[in-house]
């Protein structure tokens, strides 16, 4: 019997919006301007459409939303820097408890409508196929660190937390810190989490993450700047009482 054959389906998201410290020139450096994001997601579709799941597929809400908030989270100087970190978040294979289909392709297109005063519009568009995906692998005492992209002024990372085990309480004195769950059944600040909850914890702010479950959960992070090792200090006592961010957008479905 010959085997199925392969598509190349797309899945678009088209005029994502977003506020984002990108640019090169002092003034852009600490000020948050516009950006439209526009993707597109290339993989085999049959499996979705004969299952009817959207693990076989591009979840389009998480997928925007994660893009929403690496570029809200994080620093560029260029919208290169920007669409390659874009680009290599996508194009990484799923962490161990995230369970949708790989892509094969992606294309990224960010428009800095605001950069010309009106007089022009600029834009950059990259493509990239999955075998241009390369991430760095830590290993852990609770589990791996991926490192998707890293620059002098942030880093982009995934962290994937063993069955049963846990990231200690620990503060930063340095390093910002931003976190997405991905991943549904992770406690924080011994809270149950759903997926898509963002914590922006402050310098000081003493915080942890514990996995009951029997499968792996996984945090997207962004610090500014990239991680340093020195800087993360593990303490006692209670976590710090820190809300989680309003949801953006659409509700980001559990893995």
């Amino acid at each position: 019997m010959l085997g199925r054959m392969s598509f190349r389906d797309v899945v678009r998201i088209e005029q994502l919006a977003v506020d984002c410290v990108v640019g090169l020139y002092p003034h852009e450096r600490h000020a948050s301007q516009p950006l439209r994001v526009d993707l597109e997601l290339v993989l085999d579709t049959e499996n979705a459409a004969r299952r009817e799941s959207v693990h076989d597929t591009a979840d389009y809400a998480a997928t925007a939303s994660q893009v929403v908030f690496l570029l809200r989270s994080g620093r560029f100087r260029l919208l290169e820097t920007a669409a390659h970190a874009i680009a290599k978040l996508l194009l990484a294979p799923p962490p161990p408890g995230e369970d949708r289909a790989r892509l094969d392709e992606v294309m990224v297109r960010l428009t800095k409508p605001g950069a010309l005063k009106g007089f022009a519009t600029p834009s950059l568009e990259m493509r990239r196929p999955a075998s241009w995906c390369e991430l760095g692998l830590e290993e852990k005492p609770w589990g791996t660190v991926d490192v998707v992209h890293e620059t002098r002024d942030a880093g982009i990372y995934r962290l994937n937390v063993a069955p049963g085990k846990g990231i200690p309480l620990h503060v930063h004195r340095v390093m910002r810190e931003s976190e997405m769950v991905l991943t549904k059944g992770l406690l924080c600040q011994d809270e149950l989490v759903p997926p898509g909850t963002v914590h922006r914890w402050p310098r000081g702010a003493a915080h942890r993450y514990d996995n009951p479950t029997d499968r792996w959960q996984s945090i997207l992070c962004v610090d500014l700047p990239k991680f340093m090792p020195e800087d993360e200090i593990e303490v006692e006592g209670d976590p710090a009482d820190v809300p989680p961010e309003p949801p953006w957008g659409p509700i980001v479905g559990g893995y």
